[in-house]
């Protein structure tokens, strides 16, 4: 049989590049805000072993946003075009590369490039940025060898656990679930996944025994029902708890006595209690008789007695009128009160609440954020200035309460009662907006613990020390060793760090005619290297209760906790093909 033309042209592009001495492996990126600069920096850290390699960088002729964008870095090609298409594909030298990552932040528009990519070199491994799930589902099954990831998704586990005042947090969302690393005595033993490791004795760590039941660092699912969060998360419940019915006294009285119904009752009881005293003091009675005659008087106007001094005649008449007022005020202000509640429901506005942590933006990160903080059992309330924000719609579903404003302005900040809310944070896209809510936010409440987004990460750590903000983190920065790795590799879920130990969570496609196609689940599983946690069947929802006796089929995904060594095996034997090694292990993301 001939062989393909593209196949002639890419094994002729090969042998020009070994020919012309330059038999790096090649990876195209492309991208135009701090995804990619942070991209193309983790490749160039955690590339093959020796260090050498390939990378193009495509970007638009201008910037588009005043943080990098990695054209500005030596040692790689950058090939400016504002659009992606197959001549800029074929300028970027794509033909014969090794990958190919889109890290633009519209999800049409990389589909779009990735069919254009296909057309100059169908055999590439694609890393494609999203955040529309049935998007990323689609992309799957038109090109096997992709990995589809949303840097919001690997990103906000970071800023919740900022937000719930954790040391180091490793939780993530997955086909709709958010998973987290806890001890075994913490979470209820139906939240349990799987056992990671048996961490006992320091010298003798084993990551993913063979014995699940000896392992007391588990992965469990967050539920939002005590004890199946995170302490963190449960301490925050409880400290809302006890806060919760003395602020919201003193916040009721202090709404209640800034509106003009509330003053004018506020001022008549005190005229009440003045003419109760003098009423008292001209009958000659101790205060137990006094208050009983003053409230008698006030609320009946019963007893008139002419035998009375004059003095007591006149401020038993007082008291009868200050009676007539009182009873319609105090319905007016109930009637205020229902009317208010109903308009605040109505703009979105959230209640007078306390211990709750608020969210700044709806955008990918944040609706992220929200989701997972609601998952964890945690009160939230959104705020964004579009009320058809990509989050709003969730926000609805999971009943988050809503305020549709400007988070840079005090009385936005207010109406979501950022004064007694445990945590703000704010990952809307707007630098300057960030800041200011920020900033606000700390002038209600000083103590307030803050997670500020910020694109640029030597800004954030600039604006953290000069202004007091105790955390803020880079979106770009967080996602991008996992984008790397998945060019380099395979799209990783998310790293799990045990010790000295890096356990990589990752979804893995069954080829047709693998070595796997056709055979039961149980030959997955293999003790100290890899674990199945789900099994996503072809236009099916993903089953986290895997039957090991299940056939797996061509088209089935499985998600997997592995080492480094046990997920190159499992490639192997569910690619038709031969498989590179899997490469150099993954670091672990410094701290911020």
């Amino acid at each position: 049989m001939a062989e393909p033309l593209r196949d002639r042209a890419r094994r002729a592009t090969g042998w020009r590049l070994r020919m012309n001495g330059d038999s790096r492996p090649h990876f195209v990126v492309c991208g135009s805000d701090p995804l990619a600069y942070w991209v193309v920096r983790s490749l160039l850290a955690t590339g093959p072993s020796n260090g050498r390699i390939r990378i193009t960088l495509v970007v638009p002729e201008r910037r588009r946003s005043e943080g990098p964008d990695g054209r500005d870095i030596e040692g790689i090609q950058v090939v400016r075009a504002d659009r992606l298409d197959e001549a800029t594909f074929r300028r970027a030298g794509l033909a014969g590369a090794d990958g190919l990552a889109l890290l633009h932040q519209d999800d049409v528009g990389n589909m779009h490039a990735a069919l254009c990519a296909q057309e100059v070199e169908p055999r590439l491994r694609l890393v494609v940025r999203m955040f529309n799930t049935s998007l990323a589902n689609g992309l799957r099954q038109i090109f096997p060898d992709s990995a589809v990831l949303s840097d919001a998704s690997m990103a906000a586990p970071a800023f919740v656990a900022a937000a719930l005042g954790e040391l180091a947090p490793t939780h993530f969302r997955h086909a709709g679930r958010t998973l987290y690393v806890a001890r075994r005595a913490d979470v209820r033993p139906q939240d349990v996944l799987c056992g990671l490791a048996v961490t006992g004795d320091p010298e003798l760590i084993r990551v993913l025994p063979a014995d699940e039941a000896s392992a007391d660092v588990v992965l469990a699912e967050a539920t939002g029902q005590p004890p199946g969060t995170e302490l963190a998360a449960r301490r925050l419940v409880r400290a809302r708890r006890r806060r919760e019915p003395v602020v919201a006294l003193l916040r009721a009285v202090r709404s209640f006595a800034t509106r003009k119904i509330g003053v004018a009752v506020l001022v008549l009881l005190a005229v009440i209690a003045v003419l109760g005293w003098l009423n008292g003091r001209a009958a000659q009675v101790n205060w137990s008789d006094a208050l009983y005659l003053t409230l008698v008087t006030t609320l009946s106007g019963q007893d008139p007695d002419l035998g009375k001094p004059v003095a007591a005649q006149i401020m038993q008449v007082v008291l009868n009128l200050a009676g007539l007022a009182l009873i319609p005020l105090i319905t007016a202000a109930v009637v205020d009160g229902i009317v208010n509640a109903r308009l605040a429901l109505h703009a979105g506005q959230a209640p007078d609440r306390s211990g709750h942590v608020v969210v700044v933006g709806l955008g990918n990160i944040g609706t992220r954020v929200m989701a997972q903080l609601h998952d964890f059992g945690v009160e939230v309330v959104a705020i964004d200035k579009n009320p058809e924000a990509r989050g709003a719609a969730l926000a609805h579903r999971l009943g988050v309460p809503l305020i549709i404003g400007d988070a840079g302005l005090e009385e936005t900040l207010r109406a979501a009662s950022v004064d007694t809310c445990q945590a703000l944070v704010v990952v809307s896209t707007d630098d300057g907006t960030n800041l200011r809510a920020a900033l606000n936010a700390r002038g209600l409440d000083p103590d307030l613990r803050v997670v500020l987004r910020l694109f640029d990460g030597d800004f954030a750590r600039r604006i953290q020390e000069a202004f007091g903000v105790r955390l803020s983190h880079s979106v770009s920065y967080l996602a991008a060793p996992a984008f790397a790795v998945a060019l380099l590799d395979r799209a990783v879920i998310a790293t799990i760090p045990v010790d000295r130990h890096a356990l990589l969570v990752t979804e893995v496609p069954v080829v047709a005619d693998s070595p796997l196609d056709g055979r039961p689940v149980a030959a997955v599983a293999r003790p100290g290297e890899v674990r199945v946690l789900a099994h996503t069947r072809a236009g099916q929802r993903t089953d986290w209760t895997v039957d090991p006796r299940m056939v797996i089929q061509a088209g089935d995904r499985l998600t997997v906790v592995a080492r480094r060594a046990g997920l190159s095996a499992l490639l192997r034997e569910t690619s038709a093909g031969p498989v590179e090694p899997a490469g150099p292990p993954v670091p672990r993301q410094p701290a911020e």
